[in-house]
Order: structure tokens, then C-alpha cells, then sequence
């Protein structure tokens, strides 16, 4: 059977965050930190070995896997920042047209830097794709 790798972890975020290499991504990192806990209103976990998560929902797909996973959430990386938002969300793609410079993959927004991007549409990002997860899983 399947097993997730992503999950909910005892681990610092603080702890961390202290260890991110470069000084620049380690400030976005605690910028992001305060935007996400304080816009969702969630304690912030880690979630596997590099992704900082706000909150949580139980997904099962007609295929019959099924898991959980943070509402959203951001991974300092070494190239980027990864923004963790729900996949699937038409309103997504509309809020993009205004958040500033960033590059697009299926679940994840790239970053380079919290400088680069509007905060204002970031926090409406975070608080569609919360709204979106609830509504597609309302048994949470």
C-alpha cells in the first residue's frame, strides 16, 4: 500500500527555519510565517522534512487513496520558496494575474523572494484555498 511521506511532524518550525543556508530566504521564511499563521489563525507544523503547513484536511479521491495534507503552507528551498495552495481552484489562476513575479506548477507557486510578490494577494491566496478545501471536504 501507498505511503504518504508528507506528514504532520512533532519537528521546530523555529528549529527549522534557523537551519535555512541563506540569510535572505531565512528573513522570507519568517515573513511567510507570520502572514500564514496570522491569516489562517493556525499553529504552524512542519509537515515531512521541509514544508511548514497551517492547518489540515482528510482528502479521498475516487481512486480510494486518501490522506491528509496541510490547507496551505511554504518550503524555503534552496532555488525557490514553494507557496502550497489547493490544486484544482479556477479562482487560483485569477489571483495570479496580480501577485507579482512567481512561476506556476500544478500545487506549488514558486518565489524568490517575499519582496517580488503582492502580501495583500498572497493573504486572499490563502484564505481561497482554505475556503476551496473546506467546500471539497467538508467532512474535516
Amino acid at each position: 500500500m501507498y505511503e504518504l511521506k508528507t506528514k504532520e511532524t512533532d519537528s521546530s518550525v523555529i528549529e527549522f527555519i534557523e537551519n535555512v543556508e541563506s540569510p535572505k530566504k531565512r528573513e522570507d521564511a519568517y515573513k511567510l510565517l507570520d502572514i500564514f499563521s496570522e491569516t489562517t489563525g493556525y499553529e504552524a507544523k512542519m509537515w515531512g522534512p521541509s514544508i511548514i503547513g497551517f492547518g489540515s484536511y482528510h482528502y479521498k479521491y475516487e481512486s480510494g487513496h486518501e490522506g491528509d495534507a496541510p490547507l496551505v503552507g511554504f518550503s524555503p528551498r534552496k532555488a525557490k520558496i514553494s507557496l502550497y495552495f489547493a490544486t484544482g481552484n479556477t479562482k487560483r489562476e485569477e489571483l495570479l494575474k496580480d501577485f507579482g513575479k512567481h512561476t506556476a506548477g500544478k500545487a506549488c507557486i514558486y518565489i524568490n523572494k517575499v519582496a517580488d510578490i503582492d502580501i495583500d494577494v498572497l493573504k486572499a491566496l490563502i484564505n481561497q484555498s482554505i475556503t476551496f478545501l473546506k467546500e471539497t471536504y467538508p467532512n474535516n
